[in-house]
């Protein structure tokens, strides 16, 4: 019962993290930073140079949702209930990108008309 009470007492308190975390955090944040940058310092074109960049985006805001936003420490039904949308989002824009190829294919192939 007296860590029952404990425990509700440092969970009113509010949970408390390292700063060392933190600044482990801010620092993998400008090591992926710098990357960014450095593929247009490179100078990177195409495909190569757009996923560099959109998966340096994506580990960056991993990050500052996990540890700023403090989702790495809440429970699975709420990271479900933020993550799981723009996931099944992204999916059903990939189903979409293949189903929009396949809609021109089928035009062109029997209207004969090129877009």
């Amino acid at each position: 019962m007296a860590q029952a009470i404990a425990h509700a007492q440092e969970h009113a308190q509010g949970q408390q993290h390292p700063v060392r975390l933190y600044l482990v955090v801010w620092g993998w944040l400008f090591v992926l930073s710098t990357c960014s940058y450095l593929v247009d310092y490179v100078g990177l074109h195409g495909y190569l140079r757009w996923s560099l960049i959109l998966l340096f985006m994506a580990l960056k805001a991993g990050l500052i949702i996990a540890f700023f936003m403090h989702m790495a420490w809440e429970r699975l039904a709420l990271r479900c209930a933020i993550l799981l949308p723009p996931i099944l989002l992204l999916v059903f824009l990939g189903i979409m990108m293949f189903e929009a190829d396949y809609t021109v294919f089928t035009r062109t192939e029997f209207f004969g008309v090129a877009p």
